[in-house]
């Protein structure tokens, strides 16, 4: 295997075609049934995608259709990914949290002709959909569905994939020689901050463009031997599609599915990955968590605790200093072995993106043991845009700067633009909206940001997020939210002031360190009466008196309120990679927070 072949790889069916050969019967795709961790070699997945694919066309499907798919991460949704594009067909991934409306739009704006879906309740929001909009007059059930009598044809995966390999894998061979690097891929939907997801088409370049410059940077800095991802995100999201599984595929790597969150931690040690990418939010969850045990070992694990924390305060600014070294050599011989056995003992490198990553967190990680890598991008750059990463100086401040072959600059407002192969076709049916966003070959992101001395890109907060209070100065709301959420008293906030003379903040408690308060206060662990009481009021407020310390007069947060309930995906607050959604959360909340400035 070669680094040339990303670059010059005609189609993301190829590249696999082509590892699928060089690997034969090495595992690829692995995942745990009935409690036990069974894999997929690369030859047999190669067969199930070229049988699946000559099935999709017998279907009568042709070039361009689209197909949709939901699925949680199982090997299955690789398979069927490959297969769509290996038929000539364009993949539209959907999250299984989508409702019934989300599906509809999908499949209405798509105009998929098929669907394929994992499980009986995945299909319970997704048939209606189908029904409803009259399209997708095929669909796939990777698990045996009960359809009843229905206006579309129901077929079985295990009937789909029983086939010959070799007259199949001819057939897609004709094929995929006619697709090339600016050939539509897959459509994937925004999950969006507001208003109705947009489609983005992103080519088969696009996502390779991606590939070729994360592989270079993970094989110059950390070595490229059997490589091991352990995949978590929801593969519907640009960032795992790419990351976690066709960077693997581009580096002959296994792919093990995780079974879920509640989950994850015993998925780590046993599947002992070298990568794994995660959003910030689930980082800052597991620094809580770690934290708290720590906590409840006595004095001298408090102790290397406080040290830990305050090695990690200077990692994030860059502000070591030579009394450090002996904190290391405590921390090597100490904490730093259990948490890497936390994480299977075999990372090489931990990728966070999807959100910004606050740098206390990344530090804290880093602090540990563990490599931090924070990415950068967005989903009409297929994903990524930039990356930290060893060799160019890691400052968790910063995401790195470009990838190979990524092209950006920053606009006279402090927007950041971004031009090369990797960025995205367009919108899909939507002209207009593309236009706004890319203007002469640059993508337009709504981040604002600056390059560092050292040509790292450095973000301040999203274009249309900026905050102007009544005075006209900007406030970065991601900056405040994160340094709230670190404070072990709160589990999430939003912050708000546009146009207001102050800034406020919108509390959802933390559960735990609320039971702990309740418990040693001799309350009842009932949220919402204790969130009448003065005292309980009162040790939030000194929480936010902690954030406020470090914070400009502008910024200070001066009144809060609670939240009735966690952010959360399945109420609407968050997307499905854990960002909040402002408008959603302003809707439900904006009588209690304009309370705030009244009295």
């Amino acid at each position: 295997m070669q680094l040339t072949d990303f670059a010059s790889a005609p189609n993301l069916v190829r590249l696999f075609l082509d590892r699928a050969d060089e690997l034969g019967e090495r595992p690829f795709l692995t995942a745990k049934v009935g409690g036990k961790w069974l894999s997929l070699s690369w030859g047999e997945a190669a067969r199930q995608v070229c049988v699946l694919a000559e099935s999709l066309r017998a279907m009568g499907l042709t070039d361009g259709d689209r197909v949709v798919l939901v699925s949680e991460n199982r090997p299955e949704w690789a398979i069927a990914d490959l297969a769509i594009m290996a038929a000539g067909c364009i993949t539209t991934p959907a999250y299984t949290t989508n409702t019934e409306r989300d599906h509809s739009h999908i499949l209405e704006n798509s105009g998929a002709r098929a669907a394929i879906v994992s499980t009986q309740k995945l299909a319970q929001q997704l048939l209606p959909a189908v029904i409803r909009t009259g399209l997708a007059a095929d669909v796939i059930g990777i698990e045996p569905l009960r359809t009843g009598q229905s206006a579309f044809r129901g077929h079985t995966w295990s009937d789909l994939i029983a086939g010959d390999g070799a007259s199949a894998r001819a057939a897609v061979e004709g094929r995929i020689v006619h697709i090339g690097r600016r050939d539509p891929a897959c459509i994937i939907y925004t999950s969006g901050t507001s208003g109705a997801p947009r489609g983005v088409l992103l080519h088969h370049g696009a996502i390779l463009r991606n590939v070729d410059g994360a592989a270079q940077v993970l094989a110059g800095d950390f070595g490229w031997d059997r490589e091991r991802f352990l995949s978590f995100l929801p593969l519907s999201h640009a960032l795992e599609h790419t990351a976690g599984l066709y960077l693997p595929i581009g580096l002959g790597a296994e792919i093990w599915f995780a079974e879920g969150l509640d989950k994850l931690s015993s998925n780590l040690e046993e599947a002992k990955p070298t990568f794994m990418v995660v959003v910030p939010r689930l980082f800052e969850v597991m620094r809580g968590r770690i934290i708290a045990q720590v906590e409840k070992q006595g004095r001298v694990a408090n102790f290397l605790l406080d040290r830990a924390l305050s090695l990690a305060e200077r990692r994030a600014t860059g502000k070591r200093q030579l009394t450090d070294w002996p904190v290391e050599r405590l921390l090597d011989a100490t904490l730093r072995p259990k948490i890497k056995a936390r994480f299977g003992g075999r990372v090489k490198a931990l990728v966070s993106g999807g959100a910004p990553l606050n740098p206390e967190v990344g530090g804290f990680f880093e602090t540990m043991g563990l490599v931090m890598l924070q990415g950068y991008g967005q989903t009409e750059s297929a994903p990524v845009v930039s990356c930290n990463y060893p060799s160019a100086g890691i400052r968790l401040d910063t995401v790195g700067p470009p990838l190979p072959g990524v092209e950006v600059r920053i606009a006279e407002d402090g927007e950041i633009l971004v031009r090369g192969e990797l960025v995205m076709l367009g919108y899909w049916q939507n002209p207009a909206e593309t236009a706004k966003t890319i203007v002469d070959g640059w993508l337009h992101t709504g981040d604002i940001g600056h390059f560092d001395e050292a040509g790292r890109i450095k973000i301040t907060d999203r274009k249309k997020d900026i905050i102007v209070n009544d005075k006209g100065d900007n406030i970065a709301p991601q900056k405040l939210e994160g340094m709230l959420t670190l404070q072990p008293e709160i589990g999430q906030a939003m912050v708000s002031g546009d146009k207001r003379p102050y800034m406020v903040g919108l509390i959802v408690p933390d559960a735990d360190w609320t039971l702990n308060w309740a418990r040693t206060n001799g309350e009842k662990f009932d949220c919402a009466q204790l969130q009448r009481l003065p005292a309980y009021r009162s040790a939030m407020r000194a929480a936010i008196d902690r954030v406020n310390k470090d914070l400009s007069v502008t910024e200070k947060i001066r009144q809060f309120a609670f939240a009735d309930e966690p952010f959360t995906i399945d109420n609407g607050e968050m997307t499905p990679s854990l960002k909040i959604r402002r408008h959603t959360i302003k809707a439900r909340y904006g009588e209690r927070m304009d309370a705030l400035y009244k009295g």
